[in-house]
């Protein structure tokens, strides 16, 4: 194993602590010497445009982050990433998630450990495609003859933030008159709910779990199987025998799993179970089988639209020299706010109704991957690593949190999505209702860039106390990112930036960000906890004080 470098030891991060020590950002001053900075600092992505002059750098800060790329080897990790090395170094395992997005007939061929990697994904891809164009057209029919209406998608974490996310982003190419629909939570209302107005006759469930025994996904796929049961047999299209059970469920479920034992166990046809591969993480899968559903609302061409955004991106970082590689100049940024002038949280807001689920799928990707507090070799990490990702679609977010980004006492980086054209063209009175929407995401940006000052305020007619609570420092850093439309391809775009952000900002920290087990314990001790609560006085012994209150609390309350 590789011992990662020490980016606090770099050439590159001394300069990068003097320039800090003398920093004193004046995002006015700049832009009114600097004609060219805009210029300079908007850099394009594929359909993406790019806009970084209202970030808190100057070029010589700029130079310092991209040698600071150059001296901890993103360019050489990528590479390796790309090659197919075991760079997961907790689980052994390649990193290959951008294999899922290589056209067909790619070449070289990608093999990594002997595996066929190109054929193999397009092999998956192409059973996608044949398999949601029989339920598109009608000739995958439910257990009664009727038509496919509803998918509903079982699963957690990357299994279904990506999925929903993507769902709700493309909802407008939705071809097929067929709705999905998604269940996470362990919750019994969230099964519940979702499945409330549906008929069993015509709904399709995808139970989503590489090894098909992930609790809360198996827990919630075998409520949805007596759901479908209790609804048939009410209804009389199903007897009240194995068989026709049996039946039932080989018409109304799919897996997405490799674990073809366990699907067959559960009732599934291994012929209906479409795989994925240790390399892909869950919060990197979205581009695989795991995008079953989204291949069936929106077709086969749509998705593979959707990977081919995603590999335009792969290539840019692949190809592009540092100092002009915008998602490693993205990330390059958040290390300067994260490790430098101490933000500590980032907000992603899009000008989009559209992507408003884009924050919540950026937490498990950002969080998840670069959480952590030792470094790939086992070692402590130097420096803080990670931030908090939030954020909701605009103009929702300027009647809620803008206040603390305008005028609060903490940095918050914030990332502006946008679009040219709307999926819903409306005007008001004749006026483009669009237009108006984009005048807030141009307006927020610069206000947040350029602020307003107590003599612009007076200015105004304002006088004695509210002219500072009507004052607006400014300096407060934005990245705009431009889009004509949100198409497949453009969303593909804009989820492979984000990956290859968080991808800098590990390399740089020396950290694995595709392994993930702070997640585990909890899960582990859940287990531990469960015959506590059915009543085992053993496992109710074995916790701490304040766990079997809590369990007190909860037996004398529960009501049924």
């Amino acid at each position: 194993m590789t011992a990662p470098i020490d980016a606090t030891t770099t050439p590159a991060w001394a300069e990068l602590t003097a320039l800090r020590e003398s920093f004193s950002p004046d995002l006015r001053g700049w832009f009114a010497a600097d004609p060219t900075r805009v210029e300079r600092l908007s850099l394009p992505l594929a359909d993406l445009h790019v806009d970084l002059s209202k970030n808190l750098v100057t070029d010589e800060i700029v130079a310092s982050l991209v040698r600071l790329a150059e001296q901890t080897g993103v360019a050489e990790r990528y590479a390796a990433m790309l090659a197919g090395a075991h760079i997961n170094t907790t689980e052994d395992r390649a990193v290959l998630h951008t294999a899922l997005r290589r056209p067909a007939g790619a070449s070289p061929e990608l093999v990594v450990d002997g595996q066929h990697v190109d054929a193999d994904v397009q092999s998956v891809l192409d059973a996608m495609a044949a398999f949601a164009e029989r339920v598109r057209s009608g000739d995958w029919l439910g257990v009664t003859g009727k038509k496919v209406t509803h998918v509903v998608n079982i699963g957690i974490g990357g299994s279904d933030l990506g999925p929903v996310m993507v769902y709700e982003a493309l909802k407008p190419y939705a071809d097929a008159g067929i709705e999905a629909r998604f269940v996470s939570n362990i919750d019994p209302t969230d099964l519940a709910q979702t499945t409330a107005d549906l008929d069993p006759e015509n709904t399709l469930f995808i139970v989503a779990s590489k090894t098909f025994t992930t609790l809360e996904t198996l827990t919630n796929a075998r409520l949805a199987r007596d759901w479908l049961w209790t609804g048939l047999a009410a209804s009389g299209a199903i007897g009240d025998d194995e068989a026709s059970r049996t039946d039932a469920v080989a018409h109304h479920f799919v897996a997405v799993s490799t674990a073809l034992d366990k699907v067959a166990e559960f009732g599934i046809d291994p012929a209906n179970a479409f795989g994925f591969w240790d390399w892909v993480g869950g919060r990197y899968s979205v581009d695989s089988a795991i995008g079953l559903s989204l291949t069936i609302v929106f077709g086969a061409a749509a998705f593979r639209e959707l990977l081919a955004g995603f590999h335009a991106v792969d290539e840019h970082v692949r190809t592009a020299p540092l100092a002009q590689n915008v998602p490693v100049l993205m990330g390059l940024l958040n290390i300067w706010y994260t490790n430098f002038l101490g933000a500590q949280s980032h907000a992603v807001l899009p000008y989009a109704q559209q992507l408003s689920r884009f924050a919540a799928y950026l937490q498990q990707l950002t969080m998840e991957s670069n959480g952590k507090s030792v470094r790939w070799d086992g070692t402590p990490v130097t420096t803080d690593t990670g931030e908090v990702f939030w954020g909701e679609p605009g103009t929702n977010g300027q009647h809620a949190f803008y206040q603390l980004i305008h005028q609060g006492t903490r940095l918050i980086p914030a990332d502006f999505i946008a679009f040219v054209n709307p999926a819903y063209p409306l005007a008001d009175d004749g006026r483009d209702v669009h237009g108006l929407f984009l005048a807030n995401f141009l307006a927020q940006t610069k206000a947040l860039a350029f602020g307003k000052t107590a003599s612009e305020v007076e200015a105004e007619g304002t006088e004695g106390p509210l002219v500072a609570a009507r004052t607006f420092g400014g300096n407060r850093p934005t990245t705009s990112i431009f889009a004509p439309s949100l198409t497949p391809a453009v969303l593909g775009q804009l989820i492979a930036l984000y990956e290859h952000i968080t991808f800098t900002q590990g390399v740089i920290w020396g950290i694995n960000s595709f392994d993930q087990w702070g997640v585990e314990l909890g899960k582990q001790l859940a287990l531990q906890i469960a015959p506590a609560i059915e009543g085992d006085a053993d496992a109710l012994a074995a916790q701490d004080a304040s766990t079997k209150a809590l369990l007190a609390y909860y037996q004398a309350h529960r009501s049924f």
